[in-house]
């Protein structure tokens, strides 16, 4: 069936998100008295959000009595800064452009609660509104659960076989299968140093936002 949506992630797909996530993650450090983590070693961890920038600067899993109060800190902070820094990925607004002209709708389905994306969304100069935003708050399971992907294409009224997911993650290309789309991995996002997207099982492998329209 032909492609009629482009389902992004969010952070390390579509937009980058790091240097605010890393900023956060740092100025907690400060606080607790901890140096902060030089930004090239931070980055890849950007794309697991809190969960994944906690464990990298404090070594606490969500199970740690510390990490619950920890994790709003860095929320609040972050929650005042997600703009700050963050932008499209170079070639991203070209891309939607294409797409436009294609009569393609396109629209975000993230891990990121709503309360943080929709004002990061906002924030963000697109050249055309997405058809759908759905944060990973939206239903009870994230990705790799497709049930977000799933709310996407009813909001939509399309077909998940109508769909195309990109994403900078191995949870964004198992939820992407598992909802029935054909998927994209994107090696210029937060790729940690043992992972390998040509690894993942996607249908394509893009370098640059701007190959996507290969996939097409």
């Amino acid at each position: 069936m032909s492609i009629r949506c482009v389902l992004f992630d969010l952070d390390g797909t579509l937009v980058d998100t790091a240097p605010d996530l890393v900023a956060a993650l740092n100025h907690l450090l400060v606080e607790e008295g901890r140096q902060p983590i030089p930004y090239e070693i931070a980055r890849p961890f950007a794309s697991a959000g809190s969960r994944g920038l906690l464990k990298l600067g404090f070594d606490l899993e969500e199970s740690d009595a510390d990490y619950r109060p920890l994790r709003q800190r860095f929320i609040d902070h972050y929650a005042d800064n997600s703009s700050e820094h963050s932008q499209l990925f170079e070639g991203i607004t070209p891309l939607l452009g294409e797409l436009k002209v294609k009569g393609l709708h396109w629209g975000v389905v993230t891990n990121k609660p709503g309360f943080l994306t929709e004002p990061l969304m906002a924030a963000l100069d697109f050249p055309y509104a997405p058809s759908c935003v759905v944060g990973g708050d939206a239903t009870p399971n994230l990705k790799p659960h497709p049930a977000n992907l799933l709310l996407a294409c009813e909001q939509i009224s399309l077909s998940p076989q109508n769909c195309l997911y990109v994403g900078d993650a191995q949870r964004d290309i198992t939820a992407g299968q598992r909802a029935g789309m054909r998927t994209v991995a994107v090696s210029y996002g937060y790729i940690r140093p043992y992972e390998s997207p040509e690894q993942w099982g996607a249908d394509y492998l893009i370098h640059h936002p701007q190959e996507l329209l290969n996939c097409l």
